[in-house]
């Protein structure tokens, strides 16, 4: 696939329920030039009246309402959807809970500028507020990503800091059914991977805010990470001599 000609980033927000932290985030975001697609995700009276007045202040704002929650796979891929039609190239998507910092969001665009066909992910950098339980657990879908793909060239799949090539990402989401809910991030990267997408990792600050607003369901989201897993490692086994051919030709190309 040639490289595109022009280069047009956004970046692609979901929300549901975030509507103390999100005016920072677009402010943040918008104060490195970049247009912001926000996906409202079903939110409440209150978030909706702050993504109302972000709407009519903040320009280079475009505001996407979904009817009702459906999940953050879901949002994304509105969302993406979205900014594919309005002409971008490429999307960076970011929480609005304020995990992430949006002094990197120019890294992540110099990097998707010198690769524009890669998949740019963030490999999280944790302080002290990273729940223990969380931090450990991620190294269990680390191990099953990295069969799933026989490859460790995804750091993390899990981190939603991470910027997407808008023409391949729109054509996967058309071809397969992609999870809804929180096992989007991980299902979308393999998948990416799996079509032949080379990935580029970049480190970037995460921190869990003090009373931040979680929308992780310890029992329901695991149990659907675990059939995740399940359905890609059984989607691995018919391409496993690609994948392995792959890796002999070339070691995949990282950036940290």
């Amino acid at each position: 696939m040639p490289a595109p000609d022009r280069f047009a980033p956004c970046a692609l927000i979901p929300i549901y329920n975030h509507g103390s932290t999100i005016a920072r985030t677009v402010q943040g975001l918008r104060a490195h030039g970049l247009p912001v697609v926000v996906v409202d995700d079903g939110s409440d009276a209150a978030t909706r009246s702050v993504l109302d007045a972000l709407e009519r202040d903040e320009a280079g704002m475009t505001l996407i309402r979904l009817p009702h929650n459906q999940g953050k796979g879901r949002a994304l891929a509105a969302g993406m959807r979205a900014a594919h039609a309005a002409g971008y190239t490429h999307a960076l998507q970011i929480d609005a809970d304020g995990q992430h910092d949006t002094a990197d969001a120019p890294r992540f665009v110099e990097e998707a500028r010198a690769f524009p066909r890669a998949l740019v992910c963030g490999c999280p950098i944790y302080d002290d507020s990273v729940p223990r339980g969380r931090l450990y657990g991620r190294y269990v879908t680390h191990v099953c990503v990295w069969l799933e793909t026989l490859s460790l060239a995804i750091r993390d799949s899990m981190c939603g800091y991470r910027l997407y090539p808008l023409e391949a990402t729109c054509a996967e989401l058309d071809r397969a059914a992609v999870p809804a809910r929180m096992d989007f991030d991980t299902e979308i990267a393999v998948r990416l991977f799996w079509r032949g997408l080379p990935v580029r990792n970049l480190a970037t600050r995460v921190i869990y805010p003090e009373n931040g607003l979680s929308h992780f369901r310890m029992l329901r989201d695991n149990l659907r990470i675990s059939a995740m897993h399940t359905r890609l490692l059984l989607g691995m086994l018919p391409r496993a001599p690609i994948l392995l051919w792959r890796r002999l030709r070339r070691e995949p190309s990282c950036a940290i």
